[in-house]
C-alpha cells in the first residue's frame, strides 16, 4: 500500500540539487524553484555582500562593511576624522552667553535675586533659541525659569483657582 503513494521526483532542489517531488501547481507558483527542505530554503534567502577588504562574503543584514576587526582597521587607515569640535557647538555657545550675561548683569537671578551662580540659566524672552541678542536674554534661576515656561499651562493656575473661589466651591481653611 505504501508504494502506491510514492511520487517520482520531478525537479531538483535549487540549492543542493537533490531530486524532490513538487506538485505542478506549486512549481508554477514558485517559478520552477523547489527546495528539499527548510534549510535549503533558508540558504537560498541569505543575502551576502563581500567584505570591503578581503572580499569574504558577509551577511548583508548586519549592515557591516568588513568581516572582522582586523579588516575594519585596514579599511579605516587613511581616513581623517575631524579634529577638535565643530564651529557651531551649541554647548559652547550657551556657556559663552551665560558668562557674558554674568559679566554684564551680575551673579544673581534677574527676577528673584537668587545668588547661586552655578545653577543660573539663560532664558530667551521671545522664546526663540536662535535669537541670542543680549536684550532678548535673561539670567534667571531654575524656579523662575520653570514658572515662565510651565506655570501658564498648568491646570491649577490662578484663573482656575479664582473661578472656583468665586463660585464658592473652593474654600481655604
Amino acid at each position: 500500500m505504501g508504494e502506491k503513494y510514492i511520487r517520482t521526483p520531478n525537479v531538483k532542489c535549487a540549492v543542493c540539487e537533490k531530486l524532490v517531488y513538487r506538485r505542478p501547481v506549486e512549481l508554477q507558483i514558485s517559478n520552477g524553484k523547489a527546495y528539499c527542505g527548510q534549510i535549503c530554503y533558508g540558504l537560498s534567502q541569505r543575502k551576502e555582500t563581500p567584505c570591503a577588504v578581503c572580499k569574504i562574503p558577509i551577511l548583508a543584514s548586519k549592515h557591516a562593511k568588513t568581516c572582522s576587526r582586523a579588516c575594519a582597521n585596514k579599511y579605516r587607515t587613511g581616513i581623517k576624522y575631524k579634529l577638535g569640535r565643530p564651529k557651531k557647538d551649541k554647548v559652547q555657545n550657551q556657556r559663552a552667553l551665560k558668562l557674558r550675561l554674568i559679566q554684564e548683569r551680575g551673579t544673581k537671578c534677574e527676577r528673584c535675586g537668587y545668588s547661586k551662580i552655578e545653577i543660573l540659566q539663560v532664558h530667551h524672552c521671545d522664546r526663540d533659541r536662535n535669537n541670542n541678542e543680549l536684550k532678548n536674554l535673561e539670567l534667571i534661576c531654575p524656579n523662575c525659569h520653570y514658572e515662565e515656561h510651565y506655570l501658564e499651562k498648568s491646570w491649577l493656575n490662578a484663573s482656575l483657582v479664582s473661578e472656583a473661589s468665586d463660585s464658592g466651591s473652593f474654600q481655604r481653611t
